[in-house]
C-alpha cells in the first residue's frame, strides 16, 4: 500500500488482509456465511471508480476479473456479485461474493440477511493461501 493509502477502520475490523495486486489491497471479509472478497483500490481519499484515471480504472477491472475467476475456481459457485456500494464506508471498495442456490440469503442480496459468522482461523488462513497462489500474491 502507498504510504498516503489508509484503510478505513470499518474494512480493516470486518475483513483480512490477503495482499496487494497492482491497484487494489484484497481482503477476505470476515464472514464465513458467504465466500467474499474486498478490493480496495491503494488510492487515498477516493469513492467512486470514475476517480481513479483511466490506467487504473482498466488494471482495477482486469484485477476484479482475475479475483472473480479465482474465487468461483475455488467455491464452484452458482452466481458472482461483483458490487461497489459505499454507503456506509465511503472508501472505494468493491464487493466480490460467491453466492450459492442455497446459501442463507438467496436469491437475495447478502447484506443485512444473517449475523456474520466469523471464520474459523484455519478455514481462513486456508482460503487466503488459495486465493494468494490462485492469484500470485506473495
Amino acid at each position: 500500500m502507498s504510504p498516503a493509502f489508509t484503510l478505513h477502520p470499518q474494512l480493516a475490523g470486518d475483513s483480512i488482509a490477503i495482499g496487494d495486486l497492482a491497484v487494489s489491497h484484497l481482503r477476505l471479509l470476515n464472514d464465513a456465511s458467504f465466500p467474499w472478497l474486498l478490493l480496495i483500490p491503494k488510492h487515498p481519499d477516493i469513492s467512486e471508480i470514475i476517480e481513479l484515471d483511466e490506467a487504473d480504472r482498466t488494471v482495477l477491472m482486469q484485477e476484479i476479473a482475475a479475483v472473480s475467476q479465482a474465487l468461483k475456481a475455488l467455491t464452484g459457485c452458482d452466481k458472482l456479485n461483483v458490487a461497489a456500494l459505499g454507503n456506509m464506508v465511503p472508501q472505494l471498495h468493491i464487493h466480490v461474493i460467491a453466492r450459492f442456490k442455497g446459501d442463507p440469503a438467496w436469491p437475495k442480496p447478502v447484506w443485512g440477511q444473517v449475523p456474520a459468522r466469523p471464520y474459523a482461523e484455519a478455514v481462513a488462513a486456508d482460503l487466503i493461501s488459495q486465493l494468494r497462489r490462485l492469484l500470485s500474491i506473495s
